[in-house]
């Protein structure tokens, strides 16, 4: 089975998505499935500012109250909690993401996205690193095998630009309007974080084919 996912490393509801995505996976005991990670930038104008905290950037992008925004985020952190997960939005730096969007294309072309994927989203939420600083994407790349040149080469050029796009056109052209959005043998969607029931239907429907 062949399931692309569209998702921002910026978006929480993307790697709580992976989440239950996985979970649903694992008790159907499914093995047999190729995980494609398409390219989706939330905002692809985002300044990186590792001076402001996440929580101050969004009260400001939104005209809401710091009040507000940090009982939003208690609800997205308690949310993660239940798939595992230990969000840390104090720490959390606001990041451009589209150099960590060309590393894992590169990790896709060595085999290896889906562990650049999770590095990323771990380093991103719960380690508060920045996502978008060159040694810090090159450390992770590294922890999955892919050595600092190659990292280097990509984030010193304008490699995998064209392939960021295209994901983001073909996204436009089956309608995604949020991530996460999966795609299950290209013709089954769910859109959002999903819980673990309905990932599991639709994986059961797409693997009866």
């Amino acid at each position: 089975m062949k399931v692309e996912i569209w998702s921002d490393v910026m978006c929480p509801f993307c790697y709580i998505g992976k989440r239950r995505f996985e979970k649903a996976v694992k008790a159907l005991n499914l093995d047999n499935i190729e995980i494609e990670y398409k390219s989706f930038l939330l905002d692809a104008s985002l300044k990186t500012d590792p001076n402001i905290s996440s929580k101050q950037h969004l009260a400001n992008a939104k005209g809401m109250s710091l009040e507000e925004v940090e009982k939003m985020y208690e609800q997205v952190t308690d949310m993660a909690k239940g798939e595992g997960l230990n969000f840390d939005f104090d720490k959390s730096i606001v990041a451009n993401s589209i150099n960590a969007h060309r590393i894992l294309h590169l990790a896709k072309q060595e085999g290896k996205q889906a562990e650049v994927k999770e590095l990323l989203l771990k380093a991103h939420f719960e380690e508060g690193k920045n996502i978008d600083d060159s040694p810090t994407l090159q450390a992770l790349a590294e922890m999955a095998g892919i050595s600092k040149d190659k990292c280097n080469a990509v984030l010193n050029s304008d490699a995998f630009s064209e392939d960021i796009k295209a994901d983001i056109q073909r996204a436009k052209d089956i309608g995604v309007q949020g991530v996460p959005f999966f795609v299950l043998n290209g013709k089954y969607a769910i859109s959002g974080a999903q819980g673990v029931e309905v990932f599991k239907g639709a994986l059961e429907k797409a693997g009866a084919e």
